[in-house]
């Protein structure tokens, strides 16, 4: 006969966090593409977001970013896209890209939080980088970005 002894609440609860942060950490360790961009005059370096579920998770959990690195998201079509930060702790700039390359618009946004950051316009890729890197490289709309993957590559 076994016997089983009761676990207070708040162990439980402990266990239930370290579990948490351990498929948290998972999900922001594996490996995406990386390719180089060429924004504007600079470089940088982006992994690519290109299926749904890359794209729900993105920068989720990350605590930091290499300079000059940030996530590139390929969508299947252009579209008006909004971008979030539910569990993104890094501060984050966004660019919208069209699909020629040109950047249609640039938002900060806060981390942490569900404020939707919207293209305006019908785009076809998104550059997160960290908060102000376009600011101090002088990378405004209408910069173009090169050396983006083709449309057609983006998966489901």
């Amino acid at each position: 006969m076994s016997q089983r002894f009761p676990i207070p609440a708040t162990h439980a609860a402990c266990v239930a966090c370290l579990l948490l942060s351990l498929l948290g950490s998972a999900a922001a360790t594996d490996k995406l593409p990386v390719l180089r961009l060429n924004v504007g005059k600079h470089s940088v370096v982006a992994e690519v977001a290109s299926t749904r579920a890359q794209q729900e998770t993105g920068l989720m959990y990350r605590r930091s970013l290499a300079q000059d690195h940030g996530m590139l998201f390929v969508f299947r079509q252009d579209q008006d896209v909004c971008m979030w930060m539910k569990n993104t702790y890094v501060p984050l700039s966004v660019a919208f890209i069209a699909r020629d390359g040109e950047i249609r618009r640039i938002s900060d946004m806060r981390p942490l939080t569900l404020d939707a950051h919207c293209a305006g316009y019908a785009v076809r890729y998104a550059l997160e980088m960290p908060r102000g890197w376009f600011a101090a490289h002088a990378v405004a709309a209408g910069t173009e970005v090169r050396d983006l993957p083709a449309p057609a590559s983006a998966g489901d």
